[in-house]
């Protein structure tokens, strides 16, 4: 059996829609209030696409930032997997639309769609096929449009989410963002947990389906947050014991950016001061997918990260999915 060939991270990049809607814009369209939410959610604005922009543009922009970080050319990349529950079409999948947009023509294109776990599962399934040699590199995308399943009449949901997209590039590499672990898991006894019950072939849409507002986001926000709860903390302690470390060992940790409230909790179970935690949820809401490679580039451009440093990516989502990976920068 070949070797499995070391793995780490190029470049990262981001790619965020111009407008900006606060909590004060959203109290002027459903009962709620500024410090209603960011009491509830740490959230005070976020980002939604404008009309006609939709998930492949914000992967698209993501993607070319992470090139020009990585210094290399779309057409270097082999292989693009673009995590993502909000999708342009059913099919062709959104990764052949960023390959087309981005100009990467040798490169293989999938979706992968664990919700907000997405980037993580996606990043474990390309650095898998990086290691075992099937392609030399990859573009890995967490990419979302919420915005366009949100019902934005129900106060409890609509206040959460917010689109963008954040991407890497994967290389063999005993360098900088050494992919040491990844680890995934799911749940599908807890599919309603959340859940866009129209849409597919469960439900096709018909004029009923989208009358009684089957093609929007539907959530059950206290068994959401237990749950998230637990498993982001499992996640992250089998990350760090991967390592032969304890959580609190871990020099940073990047969650998905579900809720402040959930990531105190989590935080208190790991016994990790909050200062580890790099969280950005304030100014970009949850983004699903999205959350943690944008907060992943946000920290690496802003320098919080020195060589040698143990850095936890971790993830929950609809499914339920959940998921953990560890690096070494």
């Amino acid at each position: 059996m070949a070797t499995l060939k070391r793995v780490g991270i190029f470049g990262t990049g981001a790619g965020l829609p111009a407008r900006v809607v606060t909590n004060a814009d959203l109290a002027k369209t459903v009962q709620t209030s500024d410090e209603w939410i960011a009491s509830r959610t740490g959230i005070r604005e976020r980002r939604l696409i404008s009309p006609g922009e939709c998930t492949s543009d914000l992967a698209a922009e993501a993607a070319r930032r992470a090139l020009a970080d990585a210094g290399m050319s779309p057409l270097d990349i082999e292989l693009i997997v673009v995590g993502t529950c909000t999708p342009d079409h059913f099919l062709p999948n959104t990764a052949c639309h960023v390959q087309r947009k981005i100009g990467a023509a040798n490169a293989a294109a999938m979706d992968v769609n664990a919700a907000c776990t997405g980037f993580v599962y996606s990043l474990s399934t390309a650095t898998a096929l990086v290691a075992n040699g099937t392609v030399k590199n990859a573009l890995v995308i967490g990419a979302e449009s919420l915005s366009t399943i949100v019902d934005w009449t129900d106060r409890n949901s609509c206040v959460i989410f917010g689109d963008g997209a954040g991407a890497v590039v994967l290389r063999e590499t005993e360098g900088r963002g050494e992919v040491l672990s990844t680890f995934i898991g799911a749940d599908g006894t807890n599919e309603d947990v959340m859940i866009v019950p129209g849409g597919g072939a469960r439900c096709p849409a018909t004029r009923e389906s989208v009358d009684e507002r089957k093609h929007f986001i539907r959530m059950r926000g206290r068994e959401v947050y237990e749950l998230a709860v637990r498993k982001m903390t499992e996640m992250a302690e089998k990350a760090a014991a991967s390592a032969g470390l304890r959580a609190r060992e871990l020099d940073w940790i990047i969650p998905h950016q579900v809720n402040l409230r959930i990531l105190e909790s989590a935080a208190k179970r790991l016994e990790v001061p909050m200062e580890k935690l790099l969280i950005n949820i304030d100014k970009f809401g949850n983004t699903s997918a999205a959350s943690v490679p944008i907060a992943l580039d946000e920290a690496r451009r802003a320098g919080h990260f020195k060589s040698g440093q143990m850095i936890c990516l971790v993830a929950f989502g609809a499914g339920l999915t959940w998921s953990s990976a560890l690096l070494r920068w």
